[in-house]
């Protein structure tokens, strides 16, 4: 192969490779305003409300109980019996709890980034029952025992309102703690003492008016837990161990149901969800956003080395059936040109919509490449050409990123259908008479 073809070769290659530069810069700088994104949403937390975990509510009984010590009389010798009382408590869960609400969505600005708040507007209901001799097994001495109501909220800044809880027609107030009874912060109000013999039984109801950020996550403390919640949302994430049986999304929001018995869930784990590293034993909503333009971009930028392989791909081979010689700086104004299009489309994206961010930086590349082509290449049919041809690429990947389960396929199959272009398309060549052939390299 002639020299000056194989050098063509390697500074195509290395522009190639130094392209990467400019297109990890903006990659940065895209990770750069993502996290300043993220320490918005953290920073608005810390001032309103964070992330949400509804635990219960259950029931917690504190009781005495008189046990007998056995010891030993150091002076004789002789083995005692005496008595103590010690404290204890023990968690209950409500036998049916149901929940219902609706969720209001308020998005937050800070500059250019937002964050979403919720508003949980709720109501919830249930029955809980202490057992005789409260369950206990074996015949303890049981002195007295007093009852709680125990709610876990993981961030109780966030309740907006004083809630007045109906236990059994009487009304009482929630004072914070948990009483040691559920991970995690929370409230609790008490329900009086209880006979220990007969037990008791409890019908409750309150109103719960709830703020958090973007997640909602309740623990199904029941033995029969229904949870029903409607929101304006169109775009909500159901995640967590247990997914609703019913739910309709559409675009004027989204209504979901829950059921979970006792038999599907574990109760110690539903005590642990409110702790900084929860258990996993929940239902969650997480109101998403369905147009992340850092995601997208971040994405986009990926596809940077297929738009400048292909392009210069696209170069050489004109080169070679054309016989239009490019100069490798015009190799490389067109490659920092593709480049300047994803620093076009973070910094349009944060300020109008991602779709029309993507069409107004893709116009503006497109234009500036076929018209310096025209120039370049002598001719404005050619320019035109190649501009068609990056703008139906920019159309390809467009599609690719509003398809995120099938852009593994896309990507491959765009891979594919380019490299069968370029074989089709020199597939008569004679590369030993474009080169020069081994008998003209010895002469």
């Amino acid at each position: 192969m002639q020299r000056k073809l194989l050098w063509k070769v390697v500074t195509i290659a290395v522009l190639s490779i130094l392209l990467l530069i400019p297109l990890s810069m903006i990659e940065s700088q895209i990770a750069a305003r993502s996290a300043r994104q993220a320490d918005v949403t953290r920073n608005i937390a810390e001032s309103a409300a964070g992330q949400q975990t509804l635990v219960g509510p259950v029931i917690v009984i504190r009781y005495r109980e008189r046990i007998e010590r056995r010891g030993k009389d150091e002076a004789s010798g002789r083995e005692t019996l005496g008595h103590e009382v010690v404290e204890r408590s023990r968690v209950l869960p409500v036998q049916r709890l149901d929940i219902g609400g609706d969720i209001r969505v308020e998005t937050l600005k800070r500059g250019l980034y937002r964050a979403r708040l919720y508003h949980l507007s709720a109501q919830m209901a249930g029955a809980a029952t202490v057992p005789p001799r409260l369950g206990l097994d074996g015949a303890p001495h049981l002195l007295d025992a007093q009852a709680f109501l125990v709610l876990g909220i993981a961030d109780p800044r966030g309740v907006g309102n004083d809630p007045e809880v109906r236990v059994n027609g009487k009304i009482g107030h929630f004072a914070t703690g948990t009483l040691g009874a559920i991970a995690g912060r929370g409230v609790n109000v008490p329900l009086g003492e209880v006979d220990p013999a007969s037990g008791a039984s409890y019908d409750f109801s309150l109103p719960l008016n709830l703020t958090g950020l973007e997640r909602l996550a309740i623990a199904p403390a029941g033995e029969l837990t229904t949870v029903a919640l409607k929101s304006d949302w169109p775009h909500p994430s159901f995640q967590g161990r247990f997914l609703p049986g019913k739910r309709t999304v559409g675009e004027a929001g989204f209504e979901a149901n829950w059921q979970v018995s006792h038999l599907a869930r574990s109760f110690d784990r539903v005590l642990k969800a409110g702790d900084a590293q929860p258990s996993g034993e929940t239902l969650d909503i997480s109101l998403i956003d369905p147009v992340n333009v850092y995601l997208k971009s971040e994405r986009a930028v990926k596809y940077g080395v297929l738009f400048v392989v292909l392009t210069f791909a696209a170069f050489f081979l004109t080169e070679i059936m054309r016989q239009l010689p490019i100069h490798p700086l015009q190799y490389l104004l067109v490659g920092l040109a593709l480049a300047m299009f994803f620093l076009l489309l973070i910094a349009l994206s944060e300020h109008i919509d991602f779709a029309l961010a993507y069409a107004l930086s893709a116009t503006a590349c497109v234009s500036l490449i076929g018209a310096y082509l025209a120039g370049a290449l002598g001719s404005r049919l050619r320019g035109g050409a190649f501009g068609c041809g990056i703008a139906s690429l920019y159309g390809v990947v467009y599609g690719v990123l509003l398809s995120e389960d099938n852009a593994l396929l896309m990507g491959a199959l765009l891979l594919f259908l380019a490299l069968g272009a370029m074989m089709l398309a020199t597939r008569r060549v004679d590369w030993y008479r474009i080169g020069g052939s081994a008998a003209d390299e010895t002469r």
